[in-house]
């Protein structure tokens, strides 16, 4: 187990290196950032004041190495629209997502896991019918459209829930639900078609001849070997939540790393959108490490 634990990372420190490149020239070939912070008027001695106070000024390949000279002292440089360090703005935005994440996957990997279960056991009840076509409209439905609608049927005629902002539960509300539909409805669907496999298994049979409860049946035996494949869709679900909700923590106002990541595109604010994309591929890392350590923690055949 940890000779593939060791594989896995280097492959993502491999990886990891590869996006550092790729990310840092093409945020260069977003322009000049000076025509964004310095006035229209601005002289051309400003500017290269400005461009020679944060490194603009060097070839690009030379900016390149003094990045990676600094990120190996894990300093990612300041951003230029807030003028403070550029990870203490990434990590701020970055807990917003990943409490929003956490609190969305919770309730989906709960209610898919049970509602998917239940719905394999009575398979072909109206139940089962009605988690399909559930989980056929949430898996295909977009989130902007869920987003706006929601928007506009409890913002805006019926004033129950605020538009955007994190001043209290009511404000999670709407991206959390937002969020929940998308995921659940893919989880559902894998999870009613391996546990309907894992129930017509023999195992299954023979502790039903046991006299087994049914409940022991459908959480227990059954479902502990149809976890494997709903612990990848899981894993990926959860993943593109931390990369950053970016339609649905933009259309809320949401202070998240998707949203901060749009910001700073369009700023031109190079070190907070690699600090960014550092972040959040390292958290998108260490959850695929873990979903390899819950796979042999399941199936002792892949520890070796």
């Amino acid at each position: 187990m940890k000779r593939m634990l060791g594989k896995r990372g280097l492959s993502s420190l491999v990886s990891l290196l590869v996006l550092v490149v790729l990310v840092f020239f093409l945020s260069r070939l977003t322009g000049d950032p000076t025509s964004l912070y310095l006035p229209v008027d601005a002289s051309e001695t400003m500017r290269e004041n400005f461009r020679a106070i944060h490194g603009l000024n060097d070839p690009v390949i030379v900016q390149f190495w003094h990045y990676v000279t600094d990120l190996v002292r894990l300093d990612f440089g300041d951003s230029l629209r807030k003028a403070r360090p550029a990870i203490d703005v990434v990590l701020e935005a970055f807990t917003w997502t990943l409490q929003l994440a956490f609190i969305t996957m919770l309730l989906v990997t709960i209610a898919a896991i049970t509602v998917g279960s239940i719905a394999a056991f009575h398979v072909g009840t109206w139940f089962d019918r009605v988690a399909s076509v559930l989980s056929l409209i949430g898996a295909s439905a977009p989130d902007f459209w869920i987003a706006i609608v929601g928007i506009v049927l409890f913002s805006v005629h019926l004033g129950w829930l605020p538009t955007s902002g994190t001043g209290s539960a009511a404000h999670w509300i709407l991206p959390v639900a937002v969020l929940f539909i998308r995921p659940f409805g893919l989880i559902l669907q894998i999870v009613r078609g391996s546990m309907i496999n894992a129930l017509g298994s023999a195992y299954v049979k023979t502790a039903r001849a046991k006299g087994v409860k049914n409940r022991p049946i459908v959480f227990v035996h059954a479902l502990r070997n149809a976890m494997l494949p709903v612990i990848t869709v899981i894993g990926d679900q959860a993943a593109a939540l931390l990369n950053g909700a970016v339609v649905v923590e933009t259309i809320f106002g949401f202070p998240g790393i998707g949203k901060l990541m749009i910001d700073s595109i369009l700023q031109r604010d190079f070190n907070v959108i690699l600090a960014a994309i550092m972040v959040t591929a390292i958290a998108i890392f260490v959850m695929n490490l873990l979903i390899d350590i819950f796979y042999a923690v399941l199936d002792p055949r892949i520890r070796t």
